[in-house]
This record gives structure tokens, C-alpha cells and sequence, in this order.
């Protein structure tokens, strides 16, 4: 093995947990497979910097957090203060999240494929949306501090900042973070596994679709439940709402046809791949993937995506 294919291969194996530092970055899986490819190109260039091997996960970690940077500089991006619900159920409070129409869902296969343990409470849909709030430096600070577990030290020398301005970032990141978080979102338990309850509140989602019966629906849903559908801005507030608006595409002259649905799991949560069959067709194709916030055994947040995302969940083409 040649000098560039010994160090080719020692960066490749920093790969996914690279991949899912870019995704925390920036929220975007698209985007994240184009900033490792340029983490690769620019930890090669410099590869004589590297003075010893045990620092290279350190090492190629700082080049991805700058890169990130570098490219959240070159398109600046904010979410977006929510349009008017297309459908709400009266006297439900809005999330305090804003828009975050770039975000993308992450496959837990993929983060399985990672030497380190993703945990959901650091990888989760509401938490992705919370950090994009951070100003870039304020994101990168809390996520090498608080997710990755570096030092104050070891996060000034990778941002090139003072370790004051680390702890600085990071007192104003915290309680910033927190504004858009779900308000019961920090006494959700740390775990990488789908728990009993959510294994059944999918089933009984996924049965309400499968027999066109909208009317399991209430009953997994929590009264402020909310639909979002990035990138679109569309969005739902309130059970009654998110019923009423999904009711048509299930049952009566307006339904789009049959309905197969598959399991899935998508930044440690649960997900439902939704397989449509209309009217003189003979297959079922992909059609939307959805990814449920669950607590108390409720349905609170629905975030869903069109078919696109089915290739990288290793979802099959057609049933």
C-alpha cells in the first residue's frame, strides 16, 4: 500500500462520524455528503500538517468544522418565522421553532454505522431545528463541547478562538438552544433504541393509513399535534386540523388510491414509508415518509418527506 492510499484509508474510516458532524452542522444530509468529500480533499492537501497519527480523528474533525463554517459564510441561512398554518385547530399555541425548510432526515442505519453511539437526545429532528437558530460559531462551540465532549481547550485551538470566547459562545448557546426546543425535550431519556411505546404508536399510525381509517387517528394524536413538510412551507396545527386534512387522501371520491406502509427509523425516531397505488396502476410507488415526535404515548410532531428520501433509507423502489 502506497503513502497516499495508507492515509486514504485511514481518513475513510472516519467517514460516517464525519458525515454526521457536517449533518449536525448544517442540517442537510445532501449537503453533508459534499462537505465530507471536501474535508477529504483538504485533509489531503494538508496532510503534512498532521505531525502525530493518534490526533488524526482531532485533526480531521477540526478541518470538517471549519469547512462547515466556511460554507455556511458562503451561503448564509436562517430559519424562517412560520406562515400561517394551512390548517389550526383554535386556541393552540405555535411551535417556537422558525422554519427550517434545508432540513433532511438522517437514516438510523447509517448512524448504527458509526464507531461512536448516536444517541437521539444529540441527533433528533427538534434538536437539528434548534441549532440551526445558533448563529454558525455559537453552533459549532455547543456541538463540540456538548455533543462531541471536547475541552474548552480543544475546541478554542480547533475554532482558532481564546478559550474565553469558547465559554462565551457557549453561555450564550445554551440557553438560546433551550428557546426552540419542545418544552418536555430535556426529560427525554438519551437512547439510540425505539421503545415499546413508539413501536406501537407506529403500528397504529401506520394501520390508520394501510385501512383508510382516519378515525384511529385521534387517538394517537396529542390535541397540539403539528404537521410540518419541508422543504414546503405548508404546515398543520392541531388534531382535529391534522385529521381533517389527511381524511380526504385516505376515504370518499378525493382518496388518492391504496395505501402500503413500511417501518422505518429516522434520526432515533420513529418513521412510516408510505407506499401509494392510484386508480389504473399496478404497483405501489413511494410517496411520503413520515418522522413522529412521540411522548406520553402521542403522536406530538409530524415532519414528512416526499419519496426522494426513500434510496438513502434502503427503502425499495415499488411494492
Amino acid at each position: 500500500m502506497t503513502v497516499m492510499e495508507g492515509f486514504g484509508a485511514r481518513v475513510e474510516e472516519h467517514r460516517r462520524e464525519l458525515h454526521i458532524h457536517c449533518y449536525r452542522m448544517l442540517g442537510s444530509f445532501d449537503e453533508a455528503e459534499d462537505l465530507v468529500q471536501e474535508v477529504f480533499l483538504r485533509a489531503w492537501r494538508r496532510r503534512e500538517a498532521l505531525r502525530d497519527e493518534s490526533g488524526l480523528r482531532a485533526w480531521l474533525y477540526r478541518i470538517a468544522t471549519n469547512a462547515c463554517l466556511d460554507h455556511l459564510r458562503a451561503h448564509p441561512r436562517t430559519p424562517q418565522p412560520r406562515s400561517a398554518p394551512a390548517a389550526a385547530d383554535p386556541g393552540i399555541e405555535a411551535p417556537a421553532s422558525g422554519a427550517v425548510p434545508w432540513l433532511q432526515p438522517y437514516p438510523d442505519v447509517l448512524l448504527d454505522a458509526a464507531d461512536e453511539v448516536i444517541d437521539r437526545e444529540t441527533i433528533e429532528l427538534a434538536f437539528l431545528v434548534a441549532i440551526q437558530h445558533l448563529p454558525p460559531r455559537q453552533r459549532a462551540v455547543l456541538i463540540l463541547r456538548d455533543v462531541l465532549g471536547w475541552s474548552a481547550q480543544e475546541t478554542a485551538e480547533s475554532l482558532d478562538l481564546t478559550v474565553a470566547a469558547v465559554k462565551s459562545a457557549l453561555q450564550r448557546a445554551r440557553p438560546a438552544i433551550k428557546e426552540h426546543l419542545p418544552e418536555r425535550r430535556l426529560e427525554w431519556a438519551a437512547t439510540a433504541e425505539p421503545t415499546a411505546e413508539e413501536r406501537a404508536v407506529l403500528r397504529r399510525y401506520m394501520d390508520a393509513v394501510e385501512r383508510a381509517d382516519p378515525s384511529i387517528l385521534p387517538g394517537i394524536l396529542r390535541a397540539d399535534v403539528w404537521q410540518s413538510m419541508p422543504p414546503e412551507p405548508i404546515w398543520i396545527l392541531g388534531r382535529e386540523s391534522f385529521v381533517a386534512s389527511w381524511t380526504p387522501a385516505m376515504v370518499g371520491p378525493e382518496a388518492w388510491g391504496e395505501w402500503r406502509m413500511l417501518p422505518a427509523r429516522a434520526n432515533r425516531q420513529p418513521a412510516a414509508a408510505a407506499y401509494l397505488r392510484r386508480r389504473g396502476e399496478s404497483g405501489f410507488s413511494p410517496s411520503w415518509l413520515g418522522v413522529l415526535r412521540v411522548e406520553d404515548g402521542l403522536v406530538t410532531q409530524v415532519t414528512t418527506y416526499g419519496g426522494e428520501v426513500f434510496p438513502r433509507f434502503g427503502l425499495p423502489a415499488a411494492l
